[in-house]
């Protein structure tokens, strides 16, 4: 890749700061839209199970794309890539706030979720190249994960406030003047790097199969409320998953320039960790979309309210994960670390599991989204561990497919949870139960099972992953350089 001129140092943080507004864009859609989905479904006509289009859409989009996006960084340049993302990302804003009908909104979901791949897989990259020094790469990854948990917590509250004052149509419309902006600063301060070259090769069949299969098996997902586990149409949609992600897997065994090489699995640290990763995600994320609902459509919560009512938990996890979690992997190591944390999201989710019809917000609620703080100490002690398997010249690669399996995760586990909680409504529906009495019982049902992913998580990195070894002195931080978590987990 050629190497552009030195920037100025006002120019570099100042993109740096095109880079922190880009991705609190991101992130504030994020948690906005699930404070909103009530408000959506009621305007819209969306069935309870495909509702969850709503952030599936976006989701799969998004985790499908990054390794994809990362690799066009290269080849194209990243400052393209990030302005294409960004640009996308915004006119697909515009086009979800005009949405009319359910299926619009959808298709504009996706293609928020394409921009939003394209800028967040080469952002933190331009990021390091602009602060090769140490000490300023430092601070400028701090300001940068900041803004991400600042944004966790801002767009519940904002997501709130908007939808109530304004509808939630401007959720998405507040996304064009900061788009906007990003773009007018962005153009002269980023780096103008040109990339390698599309003749190295962007493996695009690999991607075009990953993202049908993840589609089609998030699809088939949604659909079982409706037809059933057992129905034919379930069972061959999921065959025809199966075939293309095994598609994608013989591609990158095969193909001379592999989206995902295969050999980043060997390492047992980077295989165990994406696996934790994906039953710790599922589970967790069904908190900013279930509680959301739950505290709406049963304890008749206005958005704002609902938007504050989840704050202290996003600040928590923000504060826990950027500043307690470090000291504690530096002195207790990532593996207890993560194992702590994995016991206190199994107790956040199994008070969950016992929430009543009428629940007060100090005794019932309150005390777990304070608990909520186990994923700000679980999520960077699994990202260390991973990251510890990889070979130096894999890092970026290992980066990347961690936040892929993050937003696998996220999609999978709102699709499979959120479905479970619609079919067991409907049941204590037909029984003659209440409707609060029966969206309760939905959202324990998800909640119950959201604990044996957890649990399934603890018994895995208990029995899989180890302590990384590292020479007398040396800081757990100081090895392998890890990825910085993706923000938007955090507000799980």
């Amino acid at each position: 890749m050629s190497v552009p001129p030195a920037p100025s140092p006002r120019s570099r943080w100042l993109a740096l700061a095109v880079i922190a507004t880009a991705t609190l864009m991101t992130i504030l859609d994020g948690s906005i839209v699930t404070v909103a989905m009530p408000a959506i479904q009621d305007d819209l006509a969306f069935s309870p199970a495909s509702l969850s289009w709503v952030v599936n859409a976006y989701l799969i989009a998004f985790g499908s794309l990054l390794l994809l996006a990362g690799r066009l960084g290269d080849l194209l340049g990243r400052t393209r890539v990030f302005l294409a993302g960004t640009a996308v990302f915004t006119a697909a804003s515009v086009l979800a706030g005009l949405a009319t009908t359910p299926a619009v909104l959808i298709v504009a979901r996706f293609l928020q979720g394409i921009g939003s791949a394209a800028a967040t897989a080469v952002g933190l990259g331009i990021l390091v190249t602009l602060f090769p020094d140490p000490g300023e790469r430092a601070r400028a990854i701090a300001v940068f994960s900041f803004t991400g948990a600042a944004g966790a917590s801002l767009g519940s509250v904002l997501g709130g406030v908007l939808t109530d004052a304004l509808g939630w149509h401007w959720i998405f419309f507040i996304n064009l003047p900061i788009g906007l902006a990003t773009l007018a600063v962005a153009l002269p301060v980023l780096p103008a790097d040109r990339g390698i070259g599309l003749a190295a090769g962007a493996d695009v069949l690999g991607a075009l199969l990953v993202t049908a299969g993840l589609m089609l098996g998030i699809f088939t997902v949604v659909r079982v409320e409706a037809v059933g586990w057992t129905a034919g149409s379930t069972l061959g949609l999921g065959l025809l998953t199966l075939a293309l992600l095994t598609g994608f897997v013989v591609r990158q065994a095969t193909a001379r320039q592999p989206l995902m090489p295969l050999r980043i699995l060997r390492s047992r640290a980077v295989a165990g960790a994406n696996l934790v990763q994906v039953l710790m995600v599922a589970a967790c994320f069904s908190f900013q979309v279930l509680v959301a609902l739950y505290l709406q459509r049963v304890l008749n919560y206005s958005a704002a309210g609902t938007g504050l009512a989840m704050l202290p938990a996003a600040v928590v996890i923000g504060v826990v994960s950027l500043g307690i979690s470090a000291r504690l992997i530096a002195r207790f190591g990532e593996r207890r670390v993560l194992l702590v944390g994995l016991v206190l999201l199994m107790g956040v989710f199994g008070l969950l599991a016992r929430i009543p019809v009428h629940a007060d917000y100090l005794t019932d609620l309150l005390p777990v989204m304070l608990c909520a703080a186990g994923f700000g100490l679980a999520l960077p002690a699994l990202t260390a561990l991973g990251m510890s398997g990889a070979r130096a010249d894999d890092a970026g690669l290992a980066s990347g497919l961690f936040n892929t399996t993050q937003q696998v995760g996220m999609a999978a586990g709102v699709a499979v949870l959120s479905t479970l909680a619609a079919a067991r409504t409907e049941d204590l529906l037909g029984a003659g139960t209440s409707a609060a009495a029966a969206l309760t019982g939905g959202y324990r049902l998800a909640f119950t099972v959201a604990v044996g992913l957890l649990a399934a998580a603890l018994v895995l990195a208990a029995a899989v992953l180890r302590q990384p070894s590292r020479p007398a002195g040396t800081e757990p931080e100081e090895a392998v350089e890890a990825p910085t978590p993706d923000p938007a987990a955090a507000t799980a």
